[in-house]
């Protein structure tokens, strides 16, 4: 451990970052709307104008990984290219146009003593989110929850601690400049992880915990808690093409789920193919995905019509890659399809590729998954894709938010009533 990563008090540390939280999360849930939208435009255009800063705090983490010997796939998610940075700037400008949910008043019905009662939206309070890799996930991240008037303590993986830095330097100061509270987005800056065991027992001022990253981090931290986890586990995402697809039109969507960026949580993991379009499907499909240099395991009836796959034992289904690794099977029926993504995904997202209505709607209504698609990739299981502007998370918990969770997601309710002087007799 380099001198910088070392904490000799990460508890009094932790303590001390999550007081000021929950200090800055009272202003900030009165905070108005226009003072969160001008402070994030405000992050997006210093983000802007020191892309250079970004980019050289970047290079310094991935000569890092490098030296260490990460994989290519993790590189890439730790990558900040100009595209990337381009994104985490327009993810920012895209959450200050959205409608703000605080104060929302929503139900709203009237008793027959006069009484209206409603639900309003507020925000969590703080929210501590502990991730891996991806510095984007930085920005993100301090985006929605100061849009939803949260506090935000951010805790990223020790690969990206320079990018984390410089997200949060450039935010943090932005933000205040422009009107936002002190401490209102705040990075842990040790990589001890002892100071991450501390912030989890601090249930007296973080209202949420949010984690990001591998199962063995989420299982982590669901374990050490004792505050509300969303968690965000593994996505081992299942294609089925059935045989009234448009087998063009599954190529198409089997390529891009597996490879326009296979380090992600949506990608997909397993290809399903229904038993009467294999021979006609599968062969192409191989052929597209070596172009794009996939290996792929396979089961014996898979490798009947294309000898030369690897052979895929029973690990295989149950695996997130996070690489340019598929695991295919073929099967009998959507019903055979649906028992098989129910029993071996991992919940996140799943596609069927199908010209049948009926069947399409079967598989919408019965795999058990936080999102389902019919004709699409699965990469689009995003907030951004979804409209959110972006997001803090997949959420594959079925409390208190499944799926992508962007602004509504970071809030919560609480009764509201307006009377004129009524009294319970």
């Amino acid at each position: 451990m380099s001198p910088e990563d070392r904490s000799p008090e990460p508890e009094m540390l932790a303590k001390s970052i999550a007081q000021k939280a929950k200090a800055a999360a009272g202003r900030l849930a009165c905070l108005q709307t226009g003072i969160k939208d001008a402070a994030l435009l405000a992050m997006a255009d210093v983000l802007e104008a020191r892309r250079a800063d970004l980019a050289e705090a970047n290079a310094r983490d991935l000569e890092a990984a490098r030296e260490a010997a990460l994989s290519s796939a993790l590189i890439d998610r730790l990558t900040l290219n100009d595209k990337r940075i381009g994104g985490m700037i327009e993810s920012l400008r895209k959450v200050a146009s959205l409608d703000d949910p605080v104060g929302e008043i929503w139900d709203v019905r009237v008793r027959p003593n006069g009484l209206t009662v409603g639900r309003m939206r507020v925000p969590f309070g703080v929210i501590a989110i502990i991730y891996e890799s991806r510095p984007n996930v930085t920005c993100d991240a301090a985006a929605l929850c100061v849009k939803s008037g949260n506090a935000v303590i951010l805790r990223g993986g020790k690969e990206a601690i320079h990018s984390n830095r410089a997200i949060v330097e450039i935010m943090e100061t932005a933000g205040r400049e422009a009107g936002l509270p002190d401490n209102a987005i705040q990075l842990v800056p040790t990589t001890d992880r002892a100071a991450v065991g501390a912030l989890l027992r601090l249930s007296q001022f973080i209202d949420l915990v949010i984690p990001r990253g591998g199962k063995s981090l989420i299982e982590t931290v669901v374990r050490e808690s004792t505050i509300p986890v969303i968690k965000h586990y593994d996505g081992n995402c299942f294609v089925y093409v059935d045989d009234r697809a448009d087998l063009e039109m599954a190529l198409a969507i089997v390529v891009n789920a597996k490879t326009q960026r296979p380090g992600v949580c949506n990608a997909m993991e397993t290809l399903l193919i229904h038993e009467a379009v294999l021979e006609r499907f599968l062969p192409r499909a191989v052929e597209a995905l070596r172009v794009k240099g996939v290996e792929i395991r396979a089961c014996d009836r898979c490798r009947a019509v294309v000898p030369d796959l690897l052979v895929a034992c029973e690990e295989d289904w149950r695996t997130e890659y996070l690489d340019l690794i598929l695991a295919v099977r073929a099967v009998g029926s959507p019903e055979a399809a649906i028992e098989f993504v129910n029993t071996y995904g991992s919940h996140h997202t799943d596609a069927i590729v199908t010209g049948d209505y009926k069947r399409a709607l079967d598989f919408l209504r019965a795999v058990d998954s936080s999102c389902v698609l019919v004709n699409a990739s699965t990469r689009f299981s995003d907030g951004g894709q979804f409209g959110m502007g972006c997001e803090i998370g997949i959420s594959t918990d079925k409390l208190h938010a499944r799926g992508p969770m962007g602004l509504r997601e970071l809030t919560t309710s609480k009764f509201v009533v307006l009377g004129s002087g009524q009294l319970r007799s």
